[in-house]
């Protein structure tokens, strides 16, 4: 199993999959999540390039220190991994707190991002559009907070197993506390105009997590930005909808490089 080793002894784990191509799809999780929560997208993604994920530190199968971190702790270790594989550019989609270390990666390291697609994101919490009333979820369906309601009703096995999956590389207590932590000092929200790369704005209209109002604000503030919404979608857009996110990003990427 691939490792990159991070100062300080850290190891990330990472994986690429297949076809080569010049300028490799980056995949960047949320809190808590692993490399497994993409098994639905990664098959069709990587259909007709590279396309690299890794586990932050603290998530799935990399180390978890229990020590502090900021925003400059993920995007350095991201910066370590496009080294590691040689990619001097590369897109970047990130999902939720991946999200937030795309937007930091564009703005602190332009010449390494070609694209950006931010995925159920927002600004940072200073600047975040939290959820109303409405959007609470029941603490006895504490899952709502990831999947639509509709979805969730209608696909309880479905649900199941990206439970039973997310399972099995648990991210302890800790880890979630510290990468929280990196979150509440970070801002994208003064920056956001001088995201110069081409950026797809992806939401899911039914997020309970981050309301889609904040796809609204990043595309309206990032110069030229494309908003695509997956109408009745959760937090979990990837997972509920697979094929239409898949291809809302495979068709960005496809203009990405035809525009040269």
């Amino acid at each position: 199993m691939p490792f990159l080793n991070r100062p300080g002894g850290c190891r990330l784990y990472f994986e690429w999959h297949v076809p080569e191509s010049r300028v490799p799809l980056l995949l960047l999780e949320g809190t808590g999540g692993d490399i497994p929560g993409w098994r639905r997208n990664i098959p069709r993604l990587s259909s007709g390039r590279r396309v690299v994920a890794y586990d932050f530190r603290g998530n799935g199968r990399s180390d978890k220190p229990d020590e502090p971190m900021t925003m400059q702790t993920f995007i350095d270790d991201t910066l370590g991994l496009l080294d590691e594989i040689g990619a001097e550019k590369s897109h970047v989609y990130g999902q939720s707190f991946g999200g937030m270390v795309a937007q930091e990666l564009a703005l602190e390291r332009p010449s390494r991002v070609r694209s950006l697609v931010l995925a159920c994101t927002h600004p940072g919490p200073s600047h975040a559009i939290r959820p109303g009333p409405g959007e609470r979820v029941p603490k006895t369906k504490p899952y709502l907070a990831l999947y639509s309601e509709r979805f969730a009703r209608e696909h309880p096995d479905h649900v199941a197993e990206d439970i039973l999956v997310g399972s099995q590389n648990p991210q302890p207590a800790y880890a979630g506390r510290r990468q929280w932590e990196a979150m509440q000092g970070w801002s994208s929200f003064e920056r956001l105009g001088e995201i110069r790369c081409l950026t797809l704005v992806l939401h899911g209209t039914e997020d309970r997590l981050v309301p889609v109002a904040n796809a609204y604000l990043l595309a309206d503030r990032i110069p030229n930005a494309e908003l695509a919404l997956l109408e009745g979608a959760g937090h979990l857009y990837h997972s509920e909808q697979p094929e239409r996110a898949d291809q809302a990003v495979l068709a960005f990427l496809d203009r990405v490089e035809a525009a040269g």
